[in-house]
């Protein structure tokens, strides 16, 4: 063989050895990256199946809870049970329809010279217009219900906007019907609309008519705004004493007057409008009263 022949043969061969080597080498990465990819792909199928079990995890632990509040409902149901049996709440939705003339006068306490007006339709929402008859009607329907879904026996003085009924003759059906005690659902107004928040007003305990339902009206008065406020997140104004109210002077058995919001105010006007917040209204109240029998009263 020729030396310019072997000379090909040699580099052929030199060429096929790095080829060789070329080609082994492009094999081993495309391996290694197919096995990188297989790794991947199972580690992520593995983190989606933690992602999954944890998942469930979650939905276990949620249903557990949700378990645990109903049976906390029941048991706080149960609880309330024996203390609203027999209990019975006149409720008194204030004030009444402009189609009623109440305008005559009644004395403002049994036997008293001063006289005030029978009744009057009250003030009105300055945001939703909304009249404070209409108001204290609805919550005290809802109210109603609420209780009477507690156990208690329930009675309205007033189920419409034209039926006439005075204060004094409100407060004396509270009394007649059989009620424990007497809640009157009023909402307040005022010049400052700035002015906001709830109170309680009761008899103090030298009101010449009531001043002996002091005690029981104050612990009513006191255990329903906050029970009201802490439910509705209402600014708390606390309970305050009032003798000039022919709705109080004229009760036989322990009373208050819940000024539920200001009808002046944008904010306390446009929450008791709100469907959802009425209810926290409601409730409010219903724990109040809960609380207040609970106490022993």
């Amino acid at each position: 063989m020729k030396t310019s022949q072997k000379i090909i043969v040699v580099s052929c061969t030199c060429l096929l050895v790095i080829v060789s080597v070329g080609c082994a080498a492009a094999a081993r990465k495309l391996y290694t990256a197919k096995a990188e990819k297989r790794a991947a792909k199972e580690a992520a199928q593995n983190i989606e199946k933690e992602i999954q079990e944890l998942e469930k995890e979650v939905e276990e632990l949620e249903k557990e809870q949700a378990q645990r509040e109903a049976e906390g409902k029941k048991e706080v149901i149960t609880e309330k049970q024996p203390q609203a049996k027999g209990k019975k709440i006149a409720i008194d939705p204030g004030h009444q329809g402009p189609n009623v003339d109440m305008s005559d006068l009644e004395p403002m306490g049994p036997g008293s010279q001063e006289m005030k007006a029978k009744a009057s339709s009250g003030t009105q929402g300055r945001y939703t217009n909304v009249p404070e008859y209409e108001l204290t009607l609805n919550i005290s329907k809802q109210l109603r219900l609420e209780l009477e879904q507690r156990g208690y026996e329930v009675v309205l003085t007033r189920e419409d906007h034209d039926t006439a009924i005075s204060n004094s003759e409100r407060a004396l059906m509270a009394a007649e019907e059989g009620a424990d005690i007497y809640v009157r659902i009023h909402a307040n107004g005022s010049e400052d609309p700035l002015a906001k928040g709830a109170m309680t007003m009761v008899p103090s305990a030298e009101n010449p008519y009531v001043g002996a339902l002091h005690p029981k009206s104050y612990a009513l008065g006191e255990a329903v705004i906050n029970a009201y406020c802490q439910e509705c997140g209402m600014e708390n104004d606390g309970v305050q004493l009032y003798d000039n109210m022919t709705g109080i002077n004229w009760s036989q058995i322990p009373v208050i007057i819940l000024e539920m919001g200001y009808m002046t105010n944008e904010q306390d006007d446009v929450n008791m409008q709100d469907p959802e917040y009425e209810k926290k209204m409601v409730r409010g109240i219903a724990n109040g009263i809960d609380q207040y029998f609970a106490a022993g009263n």
